[in-house]
């Protein structure tokens, strides 16, 4: 099978995710609550309008697959959904804080624990195989966050946290097969909804008045929300979630690049050279896609 779309569904998914900054930062003054609901809510919203007007066919044809699904099935697949839910909610919230009481580098370096997290856990819980050059990039990986993290325990600890949050979910995700990928990640994001929704009226600041807020807001829900999110799960339908995850690493490579030639955060040639050892390990772990081309069957 022809893996290429689903390299470019993930490599654009991950290089939308790594100018997350640049939408953030205009906005950096709301608080991390105020952000999350906000994104949330107006990513349901669309979300919502776009099924019940385009898509209510798809979801009459999910209901009836689920409903024709064998109970143990049926009960597997409402748990994954669900806790992909909940591993996304946990994601959003933890990624923004940190961004924004942390450092953008800490979110960098969430998303570079990510795959080592990711692979490992698809490695026990999906028997996921990898070959000989790809447990080196791994190896590789863990040498690169080490030197990044070096010498900044808190940033390091926040980022596994992050990390595994999002590793859960690509995991759970790759278990979720057979429902159509748009009606799934709707779920996903209505549900998140109704999960911070009592919240907000708890820790929520309110509406605010500026519009400038709302206009990052909706560029945030569509271009690094909703859009990333659907090619993200458009890409776990025909690759290894290990695959996707060391992927993933594209998205903070280009966060740290951000973090150091726009936003101006300090750095150290250590850290340069791990994000190096980083990107080069992305390489090596899909240098068999990249440099070794499958030989067709000769003719009878």
């Amino acid at each position: 099978m022809n893996k290429a779309k689903y390299y470019i569904a993930a490599i654009t998914a991950y290089t939308l995710w790594g100018f997350f900054s640049l939408a953030l930062e205009p906005i950096h003054q709301y608080a991390a609550y105020d952000i999350l609901f906000h994104r949330v809510f107006t990513c349901a919203i669309l979300m919502f309008l776009i099924v019940f007007l385009f898509r209510r066919n798809k979801l009459k044809d999910t209901f009836r697959l689920i409903r024709a699904m064998p109970p143990k099935k049926r009960m597997r697949s409402i748990g994954l959904n669900i806790a992909g839910s909940v591993f996304l909610t946990s994601n959003w919230f933890l990624f923004i804080y940190a961004m924004i009481h942390i450092s953008i580098k800490s979110t960098s370096l969430a998303y570079l624990v990510c795959p080592i997290l990711t692979t490992v856990l698809a490695f026990f819980i999906l028997r996921e195989k990898l070959h000989g050059l790809q447990w080196l990039a791994v190896a590789m990986s863990i040498v690169g966050c080490l030197l990044v993290g070096y010498g900044e325990l808190k940033e390091l600890l926040f980022s596994l946290i992050i990390g595994f949050s999002y590793a859960c979910y690509l995991v759970s995700q790759r278990m979720n097969t057979g429902l159509d990928t748009f009606i799934v990640l709707s779920f996903h994001i209505i549900l998140s909804s109704l999960f911070l929704l009592p919240f907000y009226f708890i820790y929520g600041g309110g509406s605010p008045a500026e519009s400038t807020f709302y206009i990052y807001i909706t560029i945030i829900a569509v271009f690094l929300t909703i859009l990333p999110l659907f090619l993200n799960l458009y890409a776990l339908t025909g690759m290894n979630s290990s695959v996707v995850g060391m992927l993933l690493n594209i998205n903070p490579i280009i966060g740290f690049s951000l973090a150091t030639w726009v936003f101006h955060e300090s750095n150290t040639a250590l850290q340069m050279v791990a994000y190096g050892i980083i990107f080069l390990a992305v390489i090596v772990f899909n240098a068999k896609e990249i440099f070794i081309r499958e030989k067709k069957p000769a003719n009878a």
